[in-house]
């Protein structure tokens, strides 16, 4: 049984929350649900945990996750829960990291394929040269996410061709 709950007044607008038996498996961005069960006590903590997030306060989720997806998308999303606050990693960067580093292309489809958006923070991906490239959510969010975690981002006429500027290692 998946158990939805709505967060209706996030700085990225409403998320729709879902959790089964195993622990949280969607986030989507804006409401994509009326029945809802905020009792379920993973979408409780998921709920109290972005709230810390989107506060400043959290830097990193504890909660159990269960997204579907193939055993390269798994490794794919395992890959982006390495990524810190405040910080990015390119495609190619990640594809190098599984042992593939040539599959920079397949990672940025594995990427879009996230379910569970902020929480496995596919936000933190961008180009090789900085640039924000896509995101599911919409660039606009991207750039609310990455300025909510103190990452400066360069401007553009076009919103994919705004870059981040990377913070000194």
């Amino acid at each position: 049984m998946i158990h939805t709950l709505v967060l209706a007044d996030t700085p990225v607008g409403p998320l729709t929350l879902q959790a089964d038996a195993k622990g949280l498996c969607r986030i989507d961005f804006g409401q994509r649900s009326t029945s809802q069960n905020p009792e379920h006590p993973v979408l409780q903590a998921a709920a109290s945990q972005l709230e810390a997030y989107f506060a400043g306060r959290l830097k990193q989720f504890d909660l159990p996750l269960a997204p579907v997806g193939t055993a390269f998308q798994e490794q794919v999303w395992n890959q982006l829960l390495n990524i810190p606050w405040g910080q990015t990693r390119s495609y190619g960067e990640i594809a190098a990291a599984l042992g593939k580093p040539g599959a920079s292309r397949a990672v940025g489809l594995a990427n879009n394929r996230n379910p569970l958006s902020i929480i496995i923070p596919c936000h933190r991906v961008i180009g090789s040269g900085g640039e924000l490239t896509g995101y599911g959510g919409g660039l606009t969010h991207k750039i609310r996410l990455l300025e909510l975690e103190q990452l400066v981002i360069q401007p553009a006429e076009l919103l994919e061709r705004a870059r981040v500027i990377r913070k000194p290692a």
